[in-house]
């Protein structure tokens, strides 16, 4: 998409260009006007005392989707020109407005169409928004920023919607060096023989119910010389359950199971492409998690990276066995701060709904850095309790150091916080702060998103403003 900067009033916009007006009519009005031989297409804001920066998120996605919808390959648009509407929004300056609109055109405007067959006319789309008003240089740089942001996101989420037949561990391995092509990131991809001499039990069980060969790829950034921000992702590209195989209900989208490795190679990519001054370092561990011979079983006992060893109650609570051996290796860099970001639960979905991810950990610095970035790049994430009344959960087994699962009557609640217990078992370790972000709630888009279906690339619009600010 073309984002073009022009002075003065949307009245003087080429007449191919589809002029946006806003209303206040009710939330989600959008209908298309043709007077003169231009066409508008008028958009409900609601009222001007409801308009928060949330809702100015979701206008500037209804503006490309109803673009969209009719057809529009070319808009002008002009936020100054009904200030009224946008009064409440005195605190955010006009540089962050232009950020957040030019994330959000790219996000509405993406499609995934890689498997479909290309019509005639072309796959829908907004080639060009040209935005009139006041025109600041600094204003056209943030925004071109944002656009930068906006195609990471994209670039996630095309990741995580690609089938898990394409996309497998050795995919999601190529699709990372793919991602950082041109750009002053190092990338190594370790196999199994190297996992193998690393001890990383943990992963290569949950690898052995699948043909597919596991990766662990690490993806690095040097932008200063600081002890490095880590951001592990959660990359099972597809996800059955093992032996304990999920009901058919819940066994689609699995393929989008590696949503949590998707956003960490995109995050690291945004920082590469926006010259962040900071050091920053991606940890992908990937496998396929299937019931096929040789496969672990329950009651199976995997020694992990760190020594400790784990007895496997559920296959299907694989994710959390793959990133602690991520959380270990992580330890050899020293870092700074430590995230991981996978989609864990289905309990962080009882929880929080659609609407918002879990954010788990010890340190409440490092919590409320996360809620401050996720609250003002759209990301939103809710902090739900690790305290120490919880460490029994991830202390059950009779057999083994860890249990994979809360054994007895106590085992069907919290459960978002059962996984992120289990985590912290590896990462006190670390030496340094580490949260624990649940995407489970956040992997495909909800009502109301004004998104198309399938994933969203949450949280890495959050994880660049969280690197941007640490």
């Amino acid at each position: 998409m073309k984002l073009t900067f022009a002075k003065g009033d949307i009245g003087s916009a080429p007449k191919d260009y589809a002029r946006i007006v806003l209303t206040d009519e009710a939330k989600g009005v959008k209908r298309l006007v043709r007077e003169n031989g231009i066409e508008s297409i008028e958009i409900g804001t609601g009222k001007p005392a409801d308009m928060t920066q949330r809702r100015f998120i979701t206008l500037c996605r209804g503006i490309i989707r109803a673009a969209r919808e009719h057809k529009k390959r070319k808009i002008a648009l002009q936020f100054d020109k009904t200030p009224e509407l946008f009064k409440n929004l005195q605190d955010i300056t006009p540089e962050e407005v232009s950020s957040l609109a030019a994330q959000n055109f790219e996000l509405a405007d993406f499609e995934f169409t890689t498997f479909k067959t290309k019509p005639k006319e072309g796959f829908g789309g907004v080639d060009e928004v040209q935005l009139y008003g006041r025109s600041y240089k600094t204003i056209e740089d943030v925004a071109k920023r944002g656009q930068v942001i906006g195609m990471a996101v994209n670039g996630a989420r095309a990741l995580a919607n690609t089938p898990g037949g394409d996309m497998t561990p050795r995919g999601l391995a190529k699709a990372a060096k793919d991602a950082v092509k041109g750009l002053p990131v190092s990338v190594k991809t370790l196999g199994r023989k190297e996992m193998e001499a690393l001890g990383m039990g943990s992963l290569l069980g949950v690898a052995k119910g699948s043909p597919e060969e596991p990766t662990f790829t690490i993806l690095e950034y040097k932008g200063s010389n600081a002890a490095p921000i880590v951001l592990a992702g959660k990359g099972v590209t597809f996800d059955s359950g093992g032996l304990n195989l999920k009901p058919s209900n819940s066994i689609y989208e699995m393929h989008m199971d590696m949503a949590g490795a998707a956003s960490v190679i995109h995050a690291v990519a945004a920082a590469a492409r926006l010259k962040l001054k900071k050091h920053v370092i991606a940890l992908v561990p990937s496998v396929e998690n299937m019931p096929g011979q040789g496969a672990y079983r329950p009651g199976d006992i995997l020694k992990s990276m760190s020594g400790k060893t784990i007895e496997v109650l559920n296959t299907d609570a694989e994710g959390r066995l793959i990133l602690a051996d991520a959380l270990t290796y992580a330890k050899r860099f020293k870092p700074a701060v430590v995230i991981d970001v996978a989609t864990l639960t289905g309990a962080v979905m009882v929880a929080l709904g659609l609407h918002a991810s879990g954010l788990l950990t010890k340190d409440d610095k490092l919590a409320e850095a996360l809620l401050a970035a996720g609250e003002a790049s759209g990301d939103y994430l809710w902090r739900l309790p690790l305290w120490d009344e919880y460490e029994y959960m991830a202390k059950g087994s009779a057999f083994a150091d860890l249990s994979n699962i809360t054994v007895g009557a106590s085992g069907k609640y919290g459960g978002a916080t059962e996984g992120a217990m289990f985590l912290w078992q590896f990462a006190k370790e670390l030496g340094c702060p580490w949260a624990h972000l649940d995407i489970a709630s956040r992997m495909t888009a909800a009502p109301g998103d004004e998104l198309a279906k399938g994933a969203t690339g949450e949280p890495v619009r959050a994880l660049v403003k969280f690197i941007e600010g640490y």
